[in-house]
């Protein structure tokens, strides 16, 4: 019976002796440690665990010294050439005064800590949005009234010298109301319909390739099976490019930018649960985003470039949002990946 309900549980139990050899593992550890009961048992912790975290093994000898129970979070384990978090708990089984058993349960906390680091993504773009909506709103007010007065200003002055300078009280306005309109963004809501996103990759490529010259290679890496979604073509592509531009200014001569799709299963973006969604990597070569900036790149203003506005990736996080849909990010030296997740 007792093994009944431990085979039932979500969390995997693992049992070892005194020497570390473990002698029991519920299915749910099967599944973690990808591998039967059969082969498991008997095998010793060291061996179990030696390509991941030391911490693993150093928590059990000291649950086994101390005869004490730890606990210890957001551990790395690899097996079978695959790394994921766990939350470990070890508690000490003592017979006749001292440690006969060790019972480890491990939690795999992969999905939490990715949903929660999303809802906290979602929730910091959504008040930056609202931030610099209301900020944009409230610097095109005077901006509109500064143009006009400088338009009525030009009409009465006669001297060249003089209008001169009301043309470029009008040119700057009308660049900062482009600024301006940016950072609002689109003023209508998405046109949707059923569309293929390699079709929109495909046009994102023509336009990088006619734009920018040299020696720029472009490697695409498509799922053909992964179905239609709903959403803007040109929302879509405004968003894609935007990312695909900044991978050509970080790369410069010589690098290259993948292009690849992938179906994703059982997807959460925020609070809400998608059976499939399509997942679009955009790869470079480049050096790599300055993890000072990484957590914030998403913000408005935010730029690693010195010419840089700081607008194109939070108007694309924007633009994806709209579909309800996400972009992720990570970023190492020669491996930066951008992740477009959208819900079929």
């Amino acid at each position: 019976m007792f093994k009944r309900i431990l085979d039932h549980l979500n969390t995997a139990t693992l049992l070892f002796n005194r020497d570390l050899n473990l002698s029991y593992v519920n299915t749910a550890g099967e599944i973690l440690l990808a591998d039967s009961a059969r082969h498991l048992v008997g095998v010793n912790a060291i061996e179990l665990f030696k390509f991941s975290d030391p911490a693993l093994i150093i928590n059990l000898q000291q649950c086994l010294m101390m005869a004490e129970p730890l606990v210890d979070r957001e551990l790395v384990m690899e097996r079978m050439g695959q790394n994921f978090t766990v939350n470990l708990s070890a508690t000490p089984l003592i017979t006749e005064y001292k440690v006969s058993e060790i019972l480890v349960e491990l939690q795999r906390v992969d999905n939490h800590l990715r949903i929660s680091k999303e809802e906290q993504l979602l929730s910091q773009q959504n008040t930056a949005r609202l931030l610099v909506r209301g900020l944009a709103h409230e610097i095109k007010n005077p901006l509109g009234g500064l143009r006009g007065a400088a338009q009525l200003l030009n009409l009465e002055l006669t001297d060249p010298d003089l209008k001169e300078y009301t043309q470029i009280i009008i040119a700057e306005s009308d660049r900062l109301q482009g600024l301006m309109d940016k950072l609002l963004g689109p003023n209508k809501p998405p046109d949707i319909r059923v569309i293929n996103v390699h079709e929109v990759l495909e046009r994102v490529r023509q336009l990088v390739e006619a734009e920018f010259s040299g020696n720029l290679s472009i490697v695409c890496d498509y799922d053909p099976s992964i179905p239609n979604v709903r959403a803007d073509r040109n929302l879509l592509i405004q968003a894609v490019l935007n990312i695909v531009k900044n991978a050509v200014q970080a790369i410069g001569n010589g690098g290259k930018i993948i292009l690849k799709t992938r179906i994703q299963r059982n997807q959460v973006i925020g609070r809400q649960h998608h059976k499939l969604a399509a997942k679009i990597d955009i790869i470079d070569n480049g050096s790599g985003i300055d993890p000072d900036i990484i957590e914030r790149i998403f913000y408005p203003m935010i730029t690693g470039r010195a010419d840089g506005t700081g607008l194109g990736l939070s108007i694309a996080q924007s633009l994806i949002n709209q579909h309800n849909g996400l972009i992720e990010c990570h970023s190492e030296p020669g491996n930066t990946v951008f992740s477009i997740i959208l819900p079929i």
